[in-house]
């Protein structure tokens, strides 16, 4: 199901019993964030502040903060359905041929490769440009831009000042012109400069890079609220090759509405409820932070590009989407939940031999790892720790933890049990250096410090374990059915 824009998601919402009205006129500077923070942590619903001190634009916060919410999002009942259309979108069946070896090897040619596959699916639903949108009913451009006259939150007391924390970020490459959406917290400077937060692993950072060499600025355009999957779109490890609105098309099943923008040469989607337009300068810093961050910790202040705002344009009545991060759970855990079991399938592409993964809330994205794999040969489990560091943002792991297949990596105490009963630390325990995630302040630099593997599979005597390995403890199945049986009459 596709959302006309953000306002009729929220509509959804409020439907469903997911959304709750605030009256009451909380400000922006720590108040709002203080509330959702105790509804988030409490599993409560959507928040949609309605008259926020001192400004007469509501505030949503808290939208996909739930399971249900984030389904709801993205359009679908449960989004593990997504997950299951990529997963048969990325298993096509080879055709049947008879002629033995030959007669494969002909038939190759005719078998598109899975991730092609997917990729025209992708494709076929292309973002549309259209004449005019609602996010362009009103337009602000010269001394008429104002970011304050937007409720953006001052989240946590040591926060550097106001961000702008639920962000679309559009950029181009300037070398091929490709697009790219991104989410980076924007810091608020003044009525029309603001920071953004581009750290150095991320494509809207290297977008300025390139732009940087060339001793050119960059156009930008921050778009906040539409149909929530141009969000999710936008913080999804997708493959290079596929666009982030073309995915956005693919989840809502129909195509992504743009117009041309006011000030820079960049399409917005048509139906944002904001839209902020500017460029940045090439060499030019300021300094960011500190910020409250996901990790639970304070981000400490940086240097980081200035982006100068040449236009904000924005629909009649707009409703200013937000988030806050901090120690989880947060609104953001359940976007990464989504993201974990929507782009498992494109894990597996690479590393077949996972069963299941687990990146729990409490990790924040990038701390823990758990697999699950079908172990086929000695050392297996230090492969797969390999591959996950060569995959995308995966990393940045700090911790990754290979289980056997039969054990369910979502129950911690399972993870726990297995891991401290089946490790061995100096046997089973591979230590590697590389990028670490920019965030992680425990790293000895800034992006680059170590990361551990660990083998709690089943050992075998190929890897040195010259004893017998005992059983787990089970229960005989005629015993379990029997009482099973007779459960009701015990009166437990």
């Amino acid at each position: 199901m596709a959302y006309r824009d953000f306002q009729e998601f929220l509509l959804r919402l409020e439907q469903e019993g997911e959304l709750k009205r605030i009256r009451y006129p909380l400000d922006p500077y720590l108040e709002i964030t203080e509330v959702a923070d105790r509804v988030m942590k409490s599993g409560g619903p959507g928040l949609l502040i309605e008259r926020p001190k001192g400004y007469d634009i509501a505030v949503a916060i808290n939208t996909m903060g739930s399971k249900r919410r984030m389904s709801l999002a993205l359009g679908v009942e449960d989004y593990e359905t997504i997950a299951q259309e990529i997963d048969a979108l990325t298993k096509p069946e080879l055709p049947q041929m008879g002629g033995g070896l030959l007669g494969k090897l002909r038939a190759l040619p005719e078998v598109m490769p899975q991730l092609g596959r997917l990729l025209q699916v992708a494709r076929s639903v292309p973002p549309t440009t259209v004449k005019e949108g609602i996010s362009q009913e009103v337009v602000k451009t010269g001394d008429q831009i104002d970011l304050f006259e937007f409720p953006i939150l001052h989240c946590w007391p040591q926060d550097g000042g106001r961000y702008i924390t639920l962000p679309l970020v559009f950029t181009h490459d300037p070398n091929t012109g490709k697009r790219n959406v991104g989410m980076y917290r924007i810091q608020v400077l003044d009525k029309r400069t603001t920071g953004m937060h581009w750290q150095i692993h991320k494509v809207g950072a290297e977008h300025y890079q390139h732009a940087e060499k060339q001793g050119e600025p960059i156009q930008v355009a921050v778009v906040l609220g539409d149909d929530p999957a141009l969000t999710f779109s936008a913080i999804a490890p997708l493959p290079p090759a596929i666009d982030e609105l073309m995915f956005a098309g693919f989840l809502r099943k129909k195509p992504v509405e743009l117009v041309p923008a006011k000030t820079v040469d960049i399409k917005v989607p048509a139906n944002a409820e904001i839209v902020i337009e500017g460029y940045i300068n090439p060499g030019e810093r300021c300094l960011e932070g500190p910020f409250g961050d996901h990790t639970g910790y304070y981000s400490l202040a940086d240097y980081y590009p200035v982006f100068h705002v040449t236009a904000i344009t924005h629909r009649a009545k707009p409703v200013y989407p937000a988030t806050i991060v901090g120690i989880p759970p947060m609104e953001d855990g359940w976007m990464g939940k989504a993201v974990e079991r929507i782009f498992l399938p494109l894990v597996r592409l690479t590393v077949p031999e996972i069963v299941d993964m687990n990146l729990p809330v409490e990790g924040v994205f990038h701390n823990f790892c758990f697999v699950s794999i079908r172990k086929r040969y000695p050392g297996h489990a230090f492969k797969v720790m390999n591959a996950i560091w060569g995959l995308g943002q995966l990393m940045f792991s700090k911790f990754i933890v290979v289980f056997d297949e039969d054990v369910n990596v979502h129950d911690l105490g399972e993870v726990i049990w297995r891991l401290g009963a089946n490790v061995d630390p100096e046997r089973d325990t591979l230590i590697v250096k590389g990028p670490v995630d920019v965030l992680d302040h425990a790293s000895p630099y800034v992006g680059y410090g170590s990361k551990i593997g660990f083998d709690a599979t089943t050992k075998w005597k190929e890897e040195g374990f010259t004893r017998e390995w005992p059983d787990v403890i089970r229960m005989s199945p005629e015993v379990k059915a029997k009482i099973d049986a007779i459960w009701d009459e015990l009166g437990l």
